[in-house]
């Protein structure tokens, strides 16, 4: 029996024709047409006025929080339930994240506990939507312009969602996509800084060429790195673009399916469908295994791996991250909704190329395992 990955992207529209034209005029690099094309749709559809596009999601958020002015001594706000990237980005400018448990249901960040954490060190809050649906932003939005503070948004898992209507990656001084292959748009290896700010726009750009300075190349004035985005990856970018609203719409569909066939499996957390901020988009399909499990998520994904079904564990809270408890950050903290999360959540297979077949597999897999 054929095994089910975890995820798998659609590549069936335009991107053989766009890497095609790359190769028969020879612009691979940085410096092909595709790459400012890309980066102005992107613009169009998430409604922002400059797009630089970068290397991956973790340059995104690195490039964005080093264009801020974030630095050493400074305090970010964020969720411990998130990928490490979130916190490297700040962290690597001698900053400190400052962090969030998260709200059981819809896996987002606690807004509510923000304002209580907010000292005169900090500097920015770190938006991170997660798992399909957005982050209370309205709550961040007004703590930020009470207190002076920075947005960065996190929109890497967002592609074709909204908060209340507006586009996700519209909000705050600047936020970050990534098109890592298990997006809803893919570019193998991608990411982009968006922002209205024609200053920091700039700033971004030279942050993501190594601050070459403009009078003399070669010459460099600040630290930064090669976080280019090649014409190839942008050719790609650009057919997952055209069909946006297509794997939206189809991602919904598969998330609705797999809700309604796992009905009545005891034990199980499904993904909430809709807030009154978002319907879900289910950038994944996540599970969370409720009290009456008395096993974890690693000895259920097992089972379902010796069935031939992958899966793959939620983020680990940024907390309980062994590189930062060797540098002695987060000693004594305690977020008990993340750690469960954590330690109780998987998703199940949900990229785009899968098919009903093997949802229904999927389906049977799961009820073996758990009943």
């Amino acid at each position: 029996m054929d095994f089910i990955p975890v995820n798998e992207p659609l590549l069936d529209g335009n991107e053989k024709k766009y890497l095609c034209e790359c190769i028969d005029t020879g612009w691979i690099s940085s410096e092909g047409p595709f790459v400012r094309e890309f980066e102005q749709k992107m613009c169009m559809t998430v409604g922002r006025r400059y797009g630089i596009a970068v290397s991956n999601g973790t340059a995104a958020l690195e490039v964005a929080a080093q264009a801020l002015g974030i630095g050493e001594g400074d305090e970010v706000i964020m969720p411990t339930f998130t990928i490490i990237s979130c916190a490297m980005a700040v962290t690597k400018l001698g900053a400190v994240p400052v962090l969030i448990d998260s709200d059981p249901f819809t896996w987002n960040m606690k807004t509510e506990e923000i304002e209580a954490r907010i000292t005169d060190k900090t500097k920015a809050i770190m938006i991170v939507h997660l798992y399909g649906l957005p982050a209370a932003v309205d709550d961040v939005l007004a703590l930020a312009k009470k207190y002076h503070l920075k947005v960065i948004e996190d929109a890497a898992e967002m592609h074709g969602q909204t908060y209340r209507g507006k586009p996700c990656g519209s909000f705050g001084d600047i936020s970050t996509f990534s098109f890592y292959p298990n997006k809803h748009i893919t570019t193998g290896e991608g990411g982009m800084v968006v922002t209205d700010n024609e200053e920091l726009a700039e700033r971004c750009r030279s942050l993501r060429n190594l601050c070459f300075r403009q009078d003399i190349r070669y010459v460099h004035d600040e630290i930064s790195g090669n976080y280019r985005f090649t014409n190839l990856q942008a050719a790609v970018g650009l057919a997952q673009l055209e069909r946006l609203d297509e794997f939206v719409e189809r991602k919904r569909a598969m998330g609705s399916y797999y809700t309604e066939k796992l009905q009545g499996i005891e034990g199980l957390r499904f993904p909430v469908a809709k807030t009154e901020d978002a319907d879900n988009i289910y950038w994944v399909y996540g599970l969370v295994l409720d009290e009456t499990i008395q096993i974890d998520n690693k000895t259920v994904q097992k089972c379902l791996a010796e069935k031939g079904i992958g899966t793959r564990t939620f983020f680990w809270c940024i907390h309980e991250q062994p590189v930062y408890q060797k540098r002695g950050l987060f000693h004594g903290e305690k977020y008990p909704d993340a750690e469960y999360l954590a330690r109780k959540g998987f998703y199940i297979p949900s990229g785009l190329a899968l098919t009903r077949e093997q949802m229904d597999r999927v389906v049977i897999a799961l009820k073996e395992v758990l009943e």
